[in-house]
């Protein structure tokens, strides 16, 4: 028996949909209005189906003279970065499968993909958090052929899974089905390449031993294995019903893996609007789905960077989402997974102990999940507490024990590891932000201290190789915002926050920048809006003034008198303007929003 749904999660999905009831209702009605009638392809002129098909090689007959449906592939694919490489032979299969289930499908459109971890700390990294908006487009620029009856997309770091859901909406009137690539193989454990690249930065260690712990830890094709926000997306994708069940963390190159991909191609076939089970995107993606992805975030202690992502993608369906909602959920939401920063184990170990079945299941039988959703396998999450497994080299799903399997890592909503979620929402005379606790020990949840105040990570580091910091501290680094640089990742400042945690100091950080999905041991009040760039009260800190961050609470102040009164500082930004491409994108600086409000050039501002 289905228990009741918990108070909280109600209340607050009640809350979302009275809050979106006009834009959600805009939304769904354009998307009705979209629906094909008949296969996509034929509103096509001759011409332009001649066009459409010419490349097609054995599936012209079938695309010009059968009704049946084809499908869209959107592609991440290349082959620089690990999480993406197995998406090469992805076509072919999905090509392959189609055709045998009397349908068609045709590569749309690539969509770029670029790494965090290889831009960290570089010029680069400024393009990051904007190409997520990048992707979207890309993907609708694939999608307005109007040449498909469904889509499937391929892609799976960090700002790509965002932009494609954000395109998948904007096409709501299709099915949509994301196909993961899985995680690579364990390496070297995530604690042991942490604890070397504590000794590199202490000077312990040269690089070429920095270099061999990496190599070690991202070794081969697929997902970095610590749970930051790649991997925070596979669990959302899955949660939030677009992946098959169990499909998240299968490795690629397996044959579990081909047989999901193939069953996700029939599936989006099936879901198509020639046939009697039409179930678009825009029905699966409501405000249910997105109340369990923010359960699910908080109760596996996943990414901060989706306290950014899912506003800014709930608002493609004309859901309207608040940091609030967010901290209201995690207060109710127990922490029921420990993963690599936020304990020793990484994602193949999650998996094996129980993985996205356990999760789903214990939350489901807690009351925190909305378990009358819409997925791609069919009404309900109960099917998702159900692994696939390959019998006789035919994919089935099977039950599974309900007990975790190591609860180091897994533990049941009612024993957790703690009461709440991972995520908190902070409020205060510094204006708002979020922190991630989940990996933070409960004794470095408040630290109150004098601040010193940067404009970029560079001047963090020199001060601290000069020995600058010798007491309690809280380091604020701005003019880190989506206006002002990008909103570039600050998680190169981890390995040197923690030495000065380890001396024994009481230490922090503040910053309208972004952290990552990999925050870790120090606490890190970060997104802080409004930004230094629009003259929030970040930017009229001077050093010594005091700062008090209480995750406890949920409060982010300023003790010292008169600092409001202040003018805010300015900074020299030109330096960010160009270079790596960043003159390119001068009119998403420009033009993006807030990060409370998803820091997209799309969607600004609410509606409350």
């Amino acid at each position: 028996m289905t228990p009741p749904l918990e108070p909280t999660i109600a209340a607050v999905t009640e809350r979302i949909r009275k809050r979106s009831e006009t834009t959600r209702a805009a939304y769904l009605a354009r998307m009705a209005a979209a629906r094909p009638d008949g296969p996509s392809r034929r509103h096509l002129s001759c011409s332009g189906q001649a066009h459409a098909y010419a490349g097609a090689g054995p599936d012209q007959d079938a695309l010009a003279e059968r009704d049946a449906g084809n499908i869209a592939i959107i592609t991440a694919y290349n082959d620089m970065l690990s999480a993406h490489r197995p998406f090469e032979h992805f076509p072919e299969l999905i090509r392959r499968t189609a055709r045998e289930s009397g349908g068609t499908a045709q590569v749309a459109g690539g969509v770029p993909a670029m790494c965090d971890g290889v831009t960290q700390g570089a010029p680069g990294m400024e393009l990051s958090l904007f190409s997520r908006d990048v992707i979207a487009m890309s993907a609708a620029v694939a999608l307005s052929h109007d040449a498909f009856d469904a889509a499937v997309f391929l892609g799976v770091c960090d700002k790509i899974v965002p932009g494609l859901v954000i395109a998948a909406l904007t096409f709501g009137h299709l099915p949509a089905v994301f196909l993961p690539a899985g995680p690579m193989t364990s390496g070297l454990p995530n604690d042991e390449k942490a604890r070397i690249r504590q000794q590199y930065a202490e000077g312990k260690i040269d690089r070429h031993a920095l270099m061999r712990a990496e190599m070690a830890a991202y070794h081969g094709p697929g997902t970095c294995t610590f749970y930051g926000t790649a991997n925070s997306n596979q669990m959302l994708m899955e949660i939030m019903g677009l992946h098959l069940p169990g499909a998240s963390f299968v490795n690629p190159g397996t044959p579990l893996r081909d047989a999901l991909t193939a069953e996700g191609t029939r599936r989006a076939l099936e879901l198509s609007a020639l046939g009697d089970r039409y179930l678009p995107v825009a029905h699966i993606l409501d405000e249910r789905a997105f109340v369990n992805g923010i359960v699910g975030l908080n109760a596996t202690g996943g990414s901060t960077n989706l306290l950014i992502h899912l506003v800014a993608m709930a608002r493609a369906a004309g859901i309207i989402l608040t940091w609030q909602d967010f901290a209201d959920i995690s207060a109710v939401t127990p922490l029921v997974a420990r993963v690599y920063p936020n304990g020793l184990a990484d994602v193949n170990h999650f998996h094996a102990a129980g993985g996205m079945a356990f999760v789903i299941g214990t939350l489901l039988d807690a009351g925190l999940l909305h378990g009358d959703v819409n997925t791609i396998a069919g009404p309900g999450l109960d099917r998702y507490r159900q692994e696939p497994r390959l019998i006789d080299g035919d994919l089935r799903w099977v039950d599974v024990d309900a007990t975790s399997a190591n609860d180091a890592i897994l533990r049941p909503a009612d024993a957790p590891f703690q009461a709440s979620g991972g995520l908190k929402y902070l409020t205060g005379n510094l204006g708002e932000a979020v922190i991630k606790v989940s990996a933070v020990a409960p004794e470095h949840h408040i630290v109150e201290a004098p601040v010193r105040v940067f404009s970029d990570q560079e001047q963090v580091k020199q001060a601290f190789h000069e020995g600058e910091f010798t007491d309690d501290v809280v380091i604020v680094v701005r003019f880190q915002g989506p206006r002002a640089n990008g909103m570039p990742e600050l998680h190169s400042l981890t390995p040197l926050l923690t030495i000065l945690q380890g001396r024994g100091l009481r230490v922090a950080l503040v910053t309208d920048g972004r952290m990552s999905g990999a925050s870790g041991k120090v606490p890190a009040a970060i997104h802080v809006c409004p930004e230094a760039l629009d003259g929030g009260p970040i930017a009229r800190l001077r050093d010594g003034d005091m700062l008090r961050l209480d995750a406890r609470a949920g409060s982010l102040d300023i003790l010292s008198p008169d600092v409001l009164d202040r003018a805010p500082a300015k900074a020299d930004l030109s330096g960010n303007h160009y270079g790596m491409g960043r003159e390119l994108f001068d009119v998403f600086r420009r033009n993006a929003g807030a990060a409370a409000q998803g820091a997209s050039v799309f969607f600004k501002g609410t509606a409350e």
